[in-house]
């Protein structure tokens, strides 16, 4: 017997006054996939987490999390299956709370926790610090962490209520070079993990795919320019299409690389 899609949006639009922000965008992710969104700025990829995060209601259309349905089902116990990293995440997190309460306050959706941890909370806390390679900061403050640690603790604080469905809203934003293959490198090994949740990584930069990711949803003004398998769907023509200008895509020991055809127009 199939299982339930993790996600499975149908004929999503969202509009606000005269303006098309998500036009009839259809996507679905199944158990097992790991997901790269790409496209512009302003192509409706904030727009779209806002609605699979109960945020920002749709006009029309329909949005299912484990069989659920948006608007009919408690979506404040549904956000609970959606893990979401993100910068604005970051910026919430207490100064001086020690890493190991930032990330069992992932269990209560709570920021700066205001209860001590249950013996019960700090074991499981410890097994997903082991699990994000964070266990020696267990009681270091979040002021103490470098922004690379900062985002795996994040990582953690949301594996903590056990997602189906873990968003990564362009965690590498603010990372120097290294911090970011650092950070890409941990990432690849949590998506290989037998119990990791389906992952959704929203990125400008297709040098941060790595080789773990399987499929990839391209959107371009609201719309789906491209969806389907990694290998069929990140391609030159793909891209171009999707960000409006010549691009050409470079594929090398499973990473990519991405540039720019500039006309002699452009480059005077």
């Amino acid at each position: 017997m199939a299982k339930t899609p993790i996600l499975d949006i149908r004929n999503l639009r969202l509009q606000r006054g005269d303006t098309h922000i998500l036009n009839d965008l259809n996507w679905r992710v199944e158990h097992g996939e790991h997901w790269v969104v790409l496209g512009p700025n302003g192509c409706g990829k904030t727009s779209l987490l806002a609605s699979l995060t109960g945020y920002k209601f749709p006009t029309s259309g329909d949005i299912h999390i484990l069989g659920n349905t948006f608007g009919e089902n408690d979506w404040t116990e549904l956000r609970t299956h959606i893990g979401l990293v993100s910068s604005t995440l970051n910026k919430l997190m207490a100064e001086d709370e020690p890493v190991m309460e930032t990330v069992v306050s992932g269990k209560y959706a709570m920021i700066d926790l205001w209860h001590t941890p249950t013996p019960a909370d700090r074991r499981a806390a410890r097994a997903i610090l082991k699990r994000i390679e964070c266990l020696p900061l267990a009681d270091r403050p979040w002021q103490h962490l470098s922004q690379g640690e900062r985002q795996r603790i994040l990582i953690g604080r949301a594996l903590m209520a056990k997602p189906k469905l873990l968003i990564l809203d362009e965690p590498c934003a603010g990372l120097d070079s290294v911090a970011r293959e650092h950070f890409l490198q941990f990432l690849n090994r949590l998506a290989r993990q037998p119990k990791a949740p389906a992952l959704v990584l929203v990125t400008h930069h297709v040098e941060e795919i790595m080789p773990a990711f399987t499929h990839a949803l391209l959107l371009k003004e609201g719309k789906v320019s491209a969806t389907g398998k990694m290998k069929t769907t990140l391609t030159s023509r793909n891209l171009s299409e999707s960000f409006g200008t010549q691009l050409r895509l470079e594929r090398k020991n499973g990473r990519y690389l991405l540039n720019v055809q500039l006309s002699r127009k452009a480059m005077m």
